[in-house]
């Protein structure tokens, strides 16, 4: 009796203490740990940045594109230009900046899914720069050095946001198997505990 009554005061702090294990466990389990592709993040984020200030086609910067300006205009960058160098801005820069400073797993999925598509975005963005348009119409200029090194730049980033973000998705699958197990053990042992009146009558 004495080994029951402290195995229900056991049962009974554990349960106390449940809810503040569970809240630290999700808080743990939302949290990525890049370590050190942190820092070829940080450098991939530089070289976008640097990538907009650069020729993205022709006199036509990439801040160019993002601000319509008469220079882009006038090299007549097409929507996938555009398309591309916002992705680059929001996914490969910000997003890739907010996903290092938080540390939180879903804005780098967020980071991973925008510098994916972004890369796909650069190679309509290149290929539109070296293709006739409307009416045979041939854009004025190729393809610049911040439109190749932006994206690159995108491709490093969706590299290593893809592995830092699988690698946790791996944790929280064994996360789960782990929660499976504790909550079979614990019914197993509930049942045991049911079984004990009955056997000592």
């Amino acid at each position: 009796m004495p080994a029951d009554g402290d195995s229900a005061t056991d049962a009974g702090r554990f349960a106390e203490y449940e809810g503040d294990l569970r809240k630290a466990e999700r808080k743990v389990a939302g949290e990525i740990d890049p370590g050190m592709r942190a820092l070829v993040v940080a450098v991939a984020v530089l070289v976008a940045m640097l990538s907009l200030v650069l020729r993205h086609t022709g006199s036509a910067s990439g801040i160019d594109v993002l601000t319509f300006s008469p220079d882009a205009a006038a090299e007549r960058v097409t929507i996938t230009s555009k398309v591309f160098v916002y992705f680059v801005a929001v996914f490969g820069i910000g997003a890739s900046v907010l996903a290092l400073l938080t540390r939180r797993w879903i804005i780098a999925w967020i980071a991973l899914c925008g510098n994916a598509i972004a890369c796909v975005a650069g190679m309509l963005a290149w290929w539109s720069r070296n293709t006739p348009g409307v009416g045979g119409v041939q854009p004025p200029s190729g393809v610049g050095i911040g439109l190749i090194i932006g994206w690159l730049a995108v491709f490093v980033l969706t590299f290593h946001w893809a592995r830092v973000v699988w690698a946790r998705s791996t944790y929280h699958l064994a996360l789960e198997e782990e929660r499976r197990k504790e909550a079979a053990t614990r019914d197993a042992l509930a049942r045991s505990l049911q079984r004990k009146p009955g056997q000592d009558s």
